[in-house]
């Protein structure tokens, strides 16, 4: 039945149409559907594909350290994280006022694994997303700038509708590395939202960078309408290490006992 059709589906690049015809054709048969109705699911097919293709290819592009889902955090572990608040950023809302986020927080209360899970959950929503580390960030301007232009990174960086910036504050930073962080934080402002996550206070970004001026700039900046979000609490990785340790020594000791 699908012989005359399948090779002008291919001939059109109607790979979702290709994959679902056979199917489609049986339940026509079995289901006396009218050439509209299955027209429309044919046409649904085909969104589906292409759509799964497009979010596979934003993801790819996000570059995330993990692929992290906001339905694994265990929001029952952190009662300072207001999981409404969290699913209410996932809806873009944030992005389409081009508004900033900062994350502050003790290391492994979940920051990362949030930030990547709004990402990801907005990149299915149409939303273009750049993740990378702060040390990324100035390795990839150090490395732009030996090269003769920053512009091709900075593009980089610009073009995406929200960028996270993830691990402020876990060490020093190398020299002009304020300069480098202002220039993307001050291009996107109130034209893009960043996402930012920091280990230290803010009175400490000064340190970190190694450039007061230009800390204070970025914070001028970057504070000026942007939510701001206190994470508190245990370390969720220490938890969830120490978990996985209980369940082998149990498990060892059952075996042993065993024996």
């Amino acid at each position: 039945m699908t012989e005359p059709l399948l090779p002008l589906l291919k001939k059109l690049r109607l790979s979702g149409m290709t994959q679902s015809l056979e199917l489609r054709l049986h339940e026509a048969q079995s289901s006396a559907l009218t050439h509209r109705e299955f027209l429309e699911l044919m046409l649904q097919d085909e969104l589906h594909v292409r759509g799964e293709r497009q979010i596979a290819r934003r993801t790819k592009k996000a570059n995330f350290r993990e692929l992290r889902r906001l339905e694994d955090y265990d929001f029952s572990f952190n009662t300072s994280v207001n999981k409404s608040q969290i699913f209410e950023m996932a809806t873009g809302k944030f992005v389409r006022e081009a508004r900033d986020v900062l994350w502050i927080g003790p290391p492994g209360t979940g920051k990362s694994h949030l930030c990547q899970g709004i990402g990801n959950a907005l990149i299915r929503v149409g939303i273009t997303v750049y993740y990378r580390s702060i040390f990324d960030v100035v390795r990839d301007f150090m490395l732009d700038e030996s090269m003769d232009g920053t512009e091709k990174i900075l593009e980089r960086y610009l073009k995406p509708d929200l960028l996270i910036i993830d691990d402020m504050g876990m060490k020093q930073l190398p020299k002009r590395s304020g300069e480098y962080l202002f220039e993307v934080i001050m291009r996107r402002h109130g034209l893009r939202s960043t996402m930012m996550t920091s280990n230290r206070p803010l009175e400490e970004w000064g340190k970190l960078l190694g450039d007061v001026p230009s800390a204070t700039a970025i914070l001028d900046r970057f504070l000026a309408d942007s939510e701001v979000i206190q994470l508190k609490g245990r370390s969720y990785r220490l938890n969830k290490s120490k978990k996985n340790s209980n369940s082998t020594k149990a498990q060892t000791g059952s075996t042993t006992e065993d024996q």
